[in-house]
């Protein structure tokens, strides 16, 4: 891995795992351009190299991220005023984007507070894992902003317009446990166990079939669009496609073979 301590973005790999940790603890890993310009690269990455089977994102220090840094300097002006649209496309469009659209499993570690973007980012991957002690926040409407990163067309998608609105409109702070009770986010284990219950995750769905997951991903996401023939129909072909492949080939032979399968298609 070719980052350094002074990275605003660590890269580690431990076997199939590939773990990218968010690099400024003193603000609370907020964003900079100068940490997406490392962020973005690094999924890319990850995304291109066939030895990664999933992939961790988490926050060094006492944080995951608390969103955009206001102070930064790479906020783009436009005739004196700030565009925050142009940092959406910019910076927050391509990142959700890539997260939703990688080719192997993405882990959430979320140690400590998310808020804002920082929120949304971790909401855009495919687990959520937080420390009892975490929180997110929907910090957007004390700034007079709406939630980014994706978040308006996640929240009511996970918890529902009622909550949605609840959350966006008061920013109000969400422990973890009841982000899991909500169905905000997957999981919410005590601090001591959050390393290892996302390693033991992560292993774990290195070990399974990487396009068939990232299928699975696109498949429930398409059919939030459509009606429940076109879902079927979006069902046929991705296992038409899959049913060509490696894995499933692999899948079924073990299974006849109650043996474990080695799983290969990305």
């Amino acid at each position: 891995m070719d980052s350094t301590p002074d990275s605003l973005v660590l890269v580690q790999q431990t076997g199939a795992v590939r773990t990218l940790t968010l690099n400024r603890p003193a603000t609370l890993n907020a964003f900079t351009a100068a940490m997406h310009a490392q962020l973005l690269p690094a999924l890319d990455a990850a995304a291109a190299d066939a030895s990664v089977r999933a992939v961790v994102v988490t926050g060094a220090g006492r944080g995951f991220c608390a969103g955009q840094d206001l102070s930064d300097t790479g906020m783009v002006a436009t005739g004196g005023d700030i565009d925050v649209g142009a940092v959406i496309e910019r910076h927050y469009r391509p990142l959700a984007t890539r997260v939703r659209t990688m080719p192997v499993p993405v882990i959430a570690a979320v140690n400590g507070v998310a808020a804002g973007a920082g929120a949304n980012f971790a909401l855009c991957c495919d687990f959520v894992v937080a420390a009892r002690s975490a929180s997110f926040i929907q910090a957007f409407a004390k700034i007079g902003l709406v939630p980014d990163c994706g978040g308006t067309w996640l929240l009511p998608r996970l918890v529902g317009r009622a909550r949605a609105l609840g959350l966006a409109m008061t920013g109000d702070k969400l422990p973890a446990e009841e982000a899991e009770r909500i169905g905000l986010i997957w999981k919410a284990v005590d601090d001591a166990a959050l390393h290892e219950t996302v390693a033991a995750l992560a292993q774990r769905l290195a070990a399974m079939p990487s396009r068939a997951l990232a299928e699975t991903r696109r498949a429930l996401d398409s059919a939030m669009a459509m009606d429940f023939g076109d879902a079927i129909t979006l069902e046929a072909d991705t296992q038409r496609a899959l049913g060509r492949g490696h894995d499933f080939a692999e899948g079924v032979a073990a299974f006849f073979a109650k043996r474990a399968p080695q799983f290969k298609d990305r």
